[in-house]
C-alpha cells in the first residue's frame, strides 16, 4: 500500500512537471511561430525557419523536457492516469501569458482552472486507472491507431483548405490525436526496453513511429501557431490528446477504469469538465490574441526573435 502510494506521488510529480515544461514551451513557440511566412504552411520548411529563432528553441527545448519527463511519467503509470494531468499544461502556458499581458485571472480563469483541476481529480478518484495486460489482438491495436491517424489526416486536410479560419483549431485537434497515440507507443516502447534492451527496443516498429508522430505533430501544431492566437490553438490541442490517450490506454494498452453505473458517469462528467475548463481558459483575455499581419511576416526576416 505504502509502495503504491509512493509511485502515484511520483506520477504526479513527474506528470504535472512535464505539464509546465509543455505549457511554457507552448508559449515561447506561439510567441515565434506567429512570425513565420505564411508561405510555410504545413510545410517541413517551417521547422527549417523557426530553428533559427531563439525564443522558439527556448520553446522546443522545453517541450522535449516536457516530453522526457511525461514518457518518465507513462514508464510508471497508466496512461489513463498521466494524460489527464498532462492536460493542465494549459494552466501554466496561462500563468506565461498573464505574465506578458498582465490581464487578471477574473471569473473565467478561476471558473476554468476549477473545471479542469476538479474534472482531472474527479475522473482519476472514480476511474481509479490501473494497469493490467496489454491486448495480445494485433487487429485491435492497428484499429484504434488507425482510426486516429485517419481522422488527423481528414482534420488536416479540412484545416489546409481553411487555414485563415477554422483551420488553427483542426490542426490542433489533428496534433492533438497524434500526440496521444504518441504517448500511448511511448509507454509501449518504454515496456520494450524494460524488458528486452535496447536491441530488442530498436528492432521494433514503435520507437520510429514515435519520431515519425513527433515531427508530424510538431509541423501540425507550429502551422496552427503561426496562423492563429493561442486562444484558437492551445484548447484544441490540450483537449484532444488526454482523450486520444485515453481511448489508447483502454483500447489496447490493458488500462482498468472503473465501469459501475456511478463511476462511469463521474468519469464522463470529469472528462466534460476538463474540455469545458480547456475551452474557459484558452479564451481567457491573458491568452495573446491575434497574429502578425502579413506585410509584417514579409518585411520581418524569419529569423527574427518574436517580441515578448
Amino acid at each position: 500500500m505504502i509502495e503504491v502510494h509512493r509511485v502515484s506521488v511520483l506520477v504526479l510529480v513527474l506528470a504535472l512537471s512535464a505539464a509546465c515544461c509543455l505549457g511554457f514551451g507552448f508559449v515561447l513557440q506561439q510567441n515565434a511561430a506567429q512570425r513565420a511566412p505564411l508561405s510555410d504552411f504545413l510545410s517541413f520548411r517551417l521547422l527549417i525557419d523557426l530553428v533559427k529563432v531563439p525564443r522558439w528553441l527556448g520553446g522546443i527545448a522545453l517541450m522535449v523536457v516536457g516530453m522526457a519527463l511525461g514518457a518518465a511519467a507513462l514508464g510508471q503509470g497508466e496512461l489513463s492516469l498521466v494524460e489527464p494531468l498532462l492536460a493542465t499544461n494549459l494552466l501554466f502556458a496561462l500563468a506565461l501569458s498573464r505574465k506578458q499581458t498582465r490581464q487578471p485571472l477574473g471569473r473565467q480563469g478561476w471558473a476554468g482552472l476549477l473545471l479542469l483541476a476538479g474534472g482531472v481529480t474527479a475522473f482519476i478518484v472514480a476511474g481509479q486507472p490501473q494497469g493490467g495486460a496489454a491486448t495480445a489482438d494485433p487487429v485491435r491495436q492497428w484499429l484504434i491507431i488507425g482510426v486516429m491517424i485517419g481522422l488527423a489526416l481528414l482534420l488536416t486536410a479540412r484545416g489546409k483548405r481553411s487555414r485563415l479560419s477554422s483551420g488553427p483549431v483542426l490542426l490542433a485537434l489533428a496534433a492533438g490525436l497524434l500526440y496521444g497515440v504518441q504517448d500511448a507507443l511511448t509507454r509501449v516502447s518504454g515496456q520494450t526496453f524494460s524488458e528486452g534492451g535496447f536491441v530488442e527496443l530498436m528492432t521494433g516498429w514503435q520507437p520510429y513511429a514515435v519520431l515519425a508522430l513527433g515531427v508530424t505533430g510538431l509541423v501540425l501544431v507550429q502551422s496552427a501557431f503561426e496562423t492563429a492566437s493561442l486562444r484558437k490553438s492551445l484548447p484544441a490541442l490540450t483537449a484532444a490528446q488526454p482523450l486520444a490517450g485515453i481511448i489508447c490506454g483502454v483500447g489496447f494498452l490493458g488500462d482498468r477504469l472503473r465501469t459501475d453505473a456511478v463511476a462511469l458517469t463521474w468519469e464522463a462528467g470529469g472528462l466534460l469538465a476538463v474540455v469545458a475548463g480547456i475551452v474557459l481558459l484558452g479564451l481567457h483575455p491573458a491568452m495573446p490574441t491575434g497574429t502578425v499581419p502579413e506585410r509584417t511576416r514579409v518585411a520581418t526576416p524569419a529569423v527574427s526573435p518574436a517580441s515578448p
